[in-house]
């Protein structure tokens, strides 16, 4: 059965993203339960003023964090925030290679493709995505996705406006704080927690 974003198409979307949806057409095909922990770094966290910085991602199979299946881009900055800076670290006119948010965006769709997408409050990091998606003219991202705030409520049986912050479960577990505050090193301190917090659920 196809769902209706693949029947039902009001308009014509880019390429990218005709390219991504392919993966989600049959299911059976999924990428052999891989999952994607990934991070934004943003100049803010106002939905509609402020934009990405930066996207770091890990890939993790068979509960193993594959190092060599990692992404990392940084984004011309239309919008600068100068006070962010001691936050990130990322200048508007620094060393790193920097790319169109449309080559960021077509990048991100073209790693993720079918795969669970785990992040630490992740909700935030979807949005963003899913806003520079409208930007260009694209639908929202239909990966299933894993929050390891979510997943730590569970374990310890938490009200749902309990949070934790990554930084608090790195204490709590353990996890070295190595290139926090940047997208690809917060996405690898998740990957780990993640790893830790699905073995201590039973998750597959």
């Amino acid at each position: 059965m196809k769902f209706n974003w693949f029947t039902k198409k009001s308009k014509n979307y880019p390429a990218f993203w005709e390219s991504y949806l392919s993966h989600f057409i049959d299911n059976s095909n999924k990428s052999n339960n891989r999952f994607v922990v990934f991070d934004c770094e943003t100049t803010g966290l106002d939905y509609k003023s402020d934009r990405i910085l930066s996207i770091g991602a890990i890939a993790i199979q068979n509960d193993q964090i594959v190092v060599s299946d990692f992404m990392e881009v940084f984004l011309y900055q239309d919008i600068f925030k100068p006070e962010s800076v001691p936050i990130h670290g990322i200048l508007k006119e620094g060393d790193e290679e920097k790319i169109t948010e449309y080559e960021a965006i077509n990048y991100f769709l073209n790693y993720i493709k079918d795969a669970t997408l785990v992040g630490h409050h992740i909700g935030f990091d979807i949005e963003m995505i899913n806003l520079a998606l409208h930007r260009l003219d694209a639908g929202k991202l239909k990966n299933q996705i894993m929050d390891t705030n979510v997943m730590y409520q569970k374990l310890k049986y938490l009200p749902v406006e309990q949070h934790a912050s990554l930084d608090e479960l790195c204490d709590i577990f353990n996890i070295k704080k190595s290139d926090r505050h940047t997208a690809s090193g917060d996405a690898f301190i998740t990957a780990l927690l993640f790893l830790k917090l699905k073995k201590k659920l039973n998750l597959k």
